[in-house]
């Protein structure tokens, strides 16, 4: 016991381990920092395209496809690994011996820059994806320049960093301690649950320092109060939102590994091609089908906007065609908006419940279909929506839905999409 106490007191001690945890801090530090830079610059960057479009409604068919052809021919030639959303390549990481291929500061400031570039250019991506890339790229990084531990460089740091993105991204800490558990692990040693959850603290702590207490999607006051047929729309909702979620999940792997060697050989022509299929989605949805869809989906939660029973079919066309164009941006809040414009359409035809309700578990149906991490996708929209109320109908859409997309998408997208990344690796 006395010498269980003496090697505690000379860990707690130890300058060399103060340098460690010094070096962590400053680095989760550093990603809610540039979380939040990032976040900002990806709303300015699609509002500028949305200011183009007013101006000449015709002038984005051809900046569209022009744009993410440079943009695809640039990912390729100098910033390889840094293309699509940046959570397969951060999973694989976990997996494969030449970390430093997909994980460094170069890609992590590619990230960036090619990701507004895309929202610049009408592209139906989001940031979240990207901040997860990194989160983990910058911790990684950091840790070989100071030669953490072997046990902190294979998943303490990738994980950490991964999970303060999603927690600086959003603004919800639960929800980036869930993601590192429940989708880029899949698991949860004891021996990193400090390292991950100090960092999500850190990060997130850092991001309410800038931009002050607020919550994504503002306050929701949604509720399921008694038990009546409103709670219909929980089964409505998991089913519906896990068909389109299963259904959009296959396809972009289906399609991603029908068209994986062209992306190799004809990166350019491939994204010129769904450039302007995306183009002509943005046009004919007058262009609310472009960009993160923050502002669209803020729009129907506030039900601050006209009733568009096609705005989910356009969200989720533009997000496929923009992934399979090979530039770097992610899936995360362009899904969530298909969700909410799925709950809105749900609760036009099907008025089981209120239509903030619908809206809600549409949102997390879809979601949770997409990525299949039932539990991620119920916290992170409770948590953006500041709404304990909802738990249990947000957690029961979120299992139905999970269960419904494994139907028809038995691989969750992210895992493919990470073993078409380690096979290319070994």
């Amino acid at each position: 016991m006395k010498h269980h106490i003496r090697k505690s007191r000379r860990r707690l001690f130890s300058p060399n381990a103060w340098k460690i945890r010094l070096v962590f801090w400053s680095g989760a530090i550093l990603v809610g920092l540039i979380c939040v830079a990032f976040a900002e610059l990806a709303e300015l960057a699609n509002q500028q395209f949305l200011a183009v479009s007013k101006i000449n409604p015709y002038l984005p068919l051809i900046l569209t496809p022009v744009s993410l052809g440079i943009i695809a021919w640039l990912t390729r030639r100098f910033f390889s690994g840094s293309e699509g959303s940046g959570i397969p390549q951060t999973i694989a990481a976990l997996d494969i011996s030449q970390k430093s291929a997909v994980l460094s500061f170069k890609i992590a400031f590619a990230k960036i820059f090619l990701t507004l570039g895309g929202l610049l250019s009408g592209a139906s991506i989001g940031r979240e994806g990207p901040s997860v890339h990194i989160g983990a790229s910058i911790m990684f990084s950091l840790g070989r320049i100071v030669r953490f531990p072997p046990h902190y460089m294979e998943r303490g740091l990738i994980l950490a960093g991964g999970a303060a993105g999603v927690a600086a991204a959003f603004n919800t800490p639960l929800a980036g301690i869930m993601f590192a558990i429940e989708e880029m692990s899949r698991s949860f040693e004891q021996r990193i649950s400090g390292i991950v959850t100090t960092a999500v603290v850190f990060a997130g702590v850092t991001a309410i320092a800038v931009l002050g207490q607020y919550h994504y999607f503002g306050q929701s006051t949604a509720s399921f109060t008694v038990f009546d047929s409103a709670w219909l729309a929980i089964p409505l909702c998991g089913i519906v939102g896990g068909l389109a979620g299963g259904l959009f999940a296959q396809s972009l792997i289906s399609s991603s590994r029908k068209l994986l060697p062209y992306f190799i050989s004809h990166p350019v022509l491939v994204a010129l091609f769904f450039g302007c299929l995306l183009a002509l989605i943005n046009y004919f949805s007058d262009y609310s089908a472009a960009g993160t869809g923050y502002i669209e989906a803020k729009a129907i939660i506030d039900q601050s906007g006209t009733f568009n029973p096609w705005y989910p079919l356009e969200k989720i066309a533009a997000t496929l065609a923009s992934y399979l164009t090979g530039i770097p941006g992610g899936i995360f809040a362009p899904s969530l908006a298909a969700g909410a414009g799925i709950g809105d359409n749900l609760a036009h035809w099907f008025p089981l419940s209120s239509l903030e309700n619908m809206i809600l578990l549409g949102m997390v149906g879809y979601f949770a279909g997409v990525v299949q991490s039932p539990l991620t996708a119920f916290i992170i929209v409770m948590e953006m929506t500041n709404n304990q109320n909802m738990i249990l109908p947000l957690m029961g859409t979120a299992f139905i839905a999970y269960g419904t997309s494994h139907l028809i998408c038995p691989k969750p997208l992210y895992s493919a999409l990470a073993e078409a990344f380690i096979k290319r690796h070994q």
